[in-house]
């Protein structure tokens, strides 16, 4: 592996990254006091250097911060979610913050997505109070509230082909695809015999979504017949965290684990796990790939640690 620029943040646990869709090597991270169980957050705004990372903005917040997402229409601002129920709007540009909170979830929010279609500003949130809601962030209140999960929602993720539709991993072990212009759920998925953590959705098949569950198995579902798995991963020793699809490679992705770990797969191969990368020494929580580089990618870990670095399985070709 090539140069790994590592940024330690005493005292804040990480428990999402997500790149900046519009500045190179800006990447954010939410995080949070004592593994998230009490005290603050923390959401973090950094930059790459030739010298490392680099804090450019830092914002705390009176509970944990379990997960983040960039605006799709505006460089500056981000949206982070928190273990007192509620919704955070951040401006970048400015020291102080936040600019907007909402307040309608109960319990956690663990999820948090900004829409990445066309011609919508639109924010799916899921929480342990088994519900997700969909925002408006112009707008103080929520516009949707979908109910239907019978147990804690980890994950929620927007389709990046399909306005209006996202999908929805939860404790009660189903995935479920719904759509805003229809009043209840679309698809449920019996996916794992277990807690499902997280999914994500291809960006090059409308149709394929994958989920990551505590069975420490990664499933990808073809939306047309769910019947079985169109493909299934295994090689994880502990729960499945997090699961990213490659924004450019069709059959690459990426999931990180409670073992520490993170792993790189190519589903279409037949020996698909491609690089197993261990440079962390707590529960492993949050993972992206750049938008901007086909070969970087960010992890964040309850280690206190923030890294970036190039995975030698994107850096060789084929």
């Amino acid at each position: 592996m090539s140069v790994v620029r590592t940024l330690r943040v005493p005292g804040r646990h990480g428990y999402a990254a997500e790149f900046s869709p519009y500045l190179p090597g800006r990447l954010a991270c939410a995080a949070a006091q004592n593994y998230g169980i009490a005290g603050c957050g923390t959401l973090l705004v950094l930059d790459q250097t030739e010298s490392g990372l680099q804090i450019f903005r830092s914002f705390d917040w009176n509970d944990g911060l379990f997960d983040v997402t960039w605006s799709e229409n505006n460089e500056h601002v981000l949206v982070t979610c928190s273990g007192d129920g509620s919704l955070q709007l951040w401006d970048t540009a400015k020291a102080t913050g936040p600019l907007q909170v909402y307040r309608e979830h109960t319990q956690e929010v663990y999820s948090v997505d900004w829409s990445q279609t066309r011609g919508e500003q639109l924010v799916v949130s899921g929480s342990w109070d088994h519900t997700v809601k969909v925002w408006d962030p112009t707008v103080q209140n929520s516009l949707y509230t979908f109910t239907g999960h019978e147990s804690v929602i980890y994950s929620t993720i927007w389709s990046p082909h399909i306005p209006g539709c996202f999908a929805s991993t939860s404790g009660d072990q189903t995935l479920r695809i719904w759509d805003v212009k229809m009043a209840g759920v679309r698809i449920v998925i019996p996916a794992h015999h277990t807690e499902i953590l997280s999914c994500d959705w291809c960006k090059y098949n409308e149709n394929l979504v994958v989920t990551g569950a505590v069975d420490c198995s990664l499933r990808g579902w073809d939306l047309r017949n769910v019947r079985q798995p169109v493909f299934e991963l295994l090689g994880h020793k502990y729960a499945i965290r997090k699961v990213k699809f490659s924004p450019f490679h069709a059959s690459v992705l990426a999931s990180c684990s409670y073992d520490f770990t993170v792993r790189f797969w190519n589903f279409s191969k037949s020996d698909p796990l491609l690089e197993t990368v261990e440079h962390h020494t707590e529960f492993t929580c949050g993972l992206d790939f750049s938008l901007q580089s086909p070969t970087e990618v960010a992890d964040c870990s309850w280690d206190e640690t923030i890294k970036i670095y190039n995975p030698v399985c994107l850096t060789v070709p084929g």
